[in-house]
Parts: structure tokens; sequence; C-alpha cells
């Protein structure tokens, strides 16, 4: 198990640092200058090419862009991701604030898409071909299909607009005020679970009636055991598998859509950041942020890698 884990921490590395390099390179092939976008018409007019010059080279825009990198790399590492010519502060500081609010949408979504959509899949393979099977189909598909900003406008329109039930926008944090805090989050949350629920139920339903109809399971039946001995002891295991790595995936689906779905829910979470950053061509934030992100999904990839190993010790040496 030592091998196996050393091997894929060094693979989840190899992948981390390719990532960083492409971050930083095809930034920095956008068009345009980032350091006119900080200054108004007259100043452009007004300002000579020294003071320009001297803006860039406070930024450290006129170094060579390999020197840029590792300097960048080599911030990282201290704790430094660099300062934001747009907001004029830290990076570190931004995402300081908004990581909180980004996680506070996030794992709730993902939890709840997880738990009930293996749980609906389970479900729905144990009661193959009744009217519950049937229901859980037509909303898994549903769910996959429907475009998650759609669905976000449309319970705007139907709980914030026309039944005044919760708030259409807005982020309160839940030291502040928790009831409110739930309020708010829950159109949102909804809208980021709906995908990953739908898709888990129908993987699981998939793996687990390939699963119900091996020869183990047949015994575990013969034997006399109670349905939730069979499931929880013998099928479900062995079923987690694709199940995991749809796990995963979800994940990595919530973190991008958060994006979206901090857009049109007006919640200023790193979402919110990266598009403003993306806008107005703040290198430092989105570099910041999509390898922040990046870094989550090859975490996510790395224990969902290992849990392959815990669940089935074969692969640990294949």
């Amino acid at each position: 198990m030592a091998t196996y884990i050393v091997r894929r921490l060094i693979l989840a590395l190899i992948v981390l640092i390719i990532i960083s390099l492409m971050i930083f390179f095809v930034i920095r092939l956008l068009p345009g200058d980032p350091i006119y976008l900080y200054m108004s018409r007259q100043e452009q007019q007004t300002l000579t090419l020294e003071q320009i010059q001297a803006a860039r080279h406070e930024f450290g825009l006129d170094k060579p862009m390999v020197v840029q990198y590792f300097e960048w790399i080599s911030g990282i590492f201290h704790g430094n991701f660099g300062d934001s010519l747009f907001y004029s502060e830290s990076v570190g500081a931004l995402l300081k604030r908004r990581i909180p609010i980004t996680l506070n949408l996030g794992i709730p979504a993902f939890i709840i898409g997880s738990v009930l959509g293996t749980a609906a899949g389970v479900l729905s393979a144990l009661r193959r071909g009744k009217a519950l099977d049937s229901v859980m189909a037509i909303f898994s598909y549903m769910g996959i299909a429907v475009p998650i900003f759609w669905l976000g406008i449309l319970l705007i329109y139907v709980f914030g607009l026309k039944l005044h039930l919760l708030p259409m926008f807005g982020y309160t944090s839940p030291t502040v005020d928790l009831v409110q805090n739930i309020k708010q989050l829950i159109l949102p949350v909804v809208c980021l679970a709906v995908t990953p629920l739908a898709s888990l139920a129908r993987q699981s339903r998939s793996s687990m009636l390939e699963v119900v109809r091996q020869d183990y399971i047949r015994t575990a039946w013969s034997k006399g055991l109670r349905e939730r001995e069979v499931v929880m002891r013998h099928a479900l295991k062995n079923g987690l598998i694709p199940v995991v790595t749809l796990m995963g995936i979800s994940l990595s689906y919530i973190l991008g859509g958060s994006v979206f779905i901090e857009t049109v829910f007006s919640i200023p979470g790193m979402g919110a950041l990266s598009v403003q950053a993306l806008l107005s061509k703040d290198y430092a934030i989105i570099q910041a942020v999509t390898l922040l992100i990046a870094t989550m999904i090859v975490v996510v990839n790395l224990l969902v890698d290992l849990t392959y190993g815990w669940l089935d010790p074969r692969i640990r040496y294949s």
C-alpha cells in the first residue's frame, strides 16, 4: 500500500507542475497589456513611456516570462500569490475572504449530491422495474440535462420573485446570521447539487444492478440474510468503485459550476472573483484561483485513487 501511495503522490506532483506551467504561460497569451486597463484614457495620453515602464516594473511585468514564473512559484511556497492590479491588494487577502464563501456553498452541495444520489441509485436498483425506479429515472435524466444557470434563474423567479419564500441573491456569513445564511444558500446549493445527484443516482443504480447479479450475492440471499445486510455487507462496497470515480468528477463540476451560480446569485466567492479577474485581465488573481481549483481537483483525484486501493486491494498491485 505504501508503494501505491508514493506512486500516486509522484504522479499528482507531476500533474500540478504541468498545470502551473499551462496556467502561467497560457494567460500570457491573452491579447492586450494589463497596465493599460487600469489607466483612464486621459492618463494613457498624458503618461510618458518612462512612467508606463515604471508601472510595468512595479508589478514585475517587464521581466522575462521564465523569471516571472519561478518568482511566482517561489512566492506561492512562501504564501505570497502576488498583488492584484484591479483590487490594489494582495491576492492572498482576497482568497482568504473568498474561499470560505465558495466552500460554504460547495461542501453542502457535494454532500447532498453524493449521499442522496448514491442512496437514490441503490434504492432504485433494489426496486428495479417498479414505480419508484421509473420516477427516479425521469428525475435523474432531467437533472443531468438541465443547465444550472437556467435552473438558478427559474428558482429565483419562482421562489424569490413570485412566492417570496427565499432570498433571490446575496450572501451573509454564518457567523453573522446563521438563519439568513441558510436561507440564502438553499437555492444555489440546490442548483449545484442537482447534476451530481442525478449522475450519481444513474451510476450507482447501474453498478448495483451489475453487482446484485453476482453469484456471491445470490448466495447471501439464499442464506436468509436480510436485505440490509446483503446490501451493506456484500453489495455496496463492490459497487462503489465507479461511484467514487464519479464523486471526484462531481466535485470538479461543483467547483466549476460555482462560477455560474455565484454570478447568478451575486455571491462574492472565488467564482465571482475569477470572472471579474478574467474580464479585467488581472493575471495574479487568474493564476491563483485557477491553480487553487486545479490543486483541489488533483487532491480529490488522489483521494479517489487511494479509495480504490482500500475498496479493492487488487488495484494496489496492478
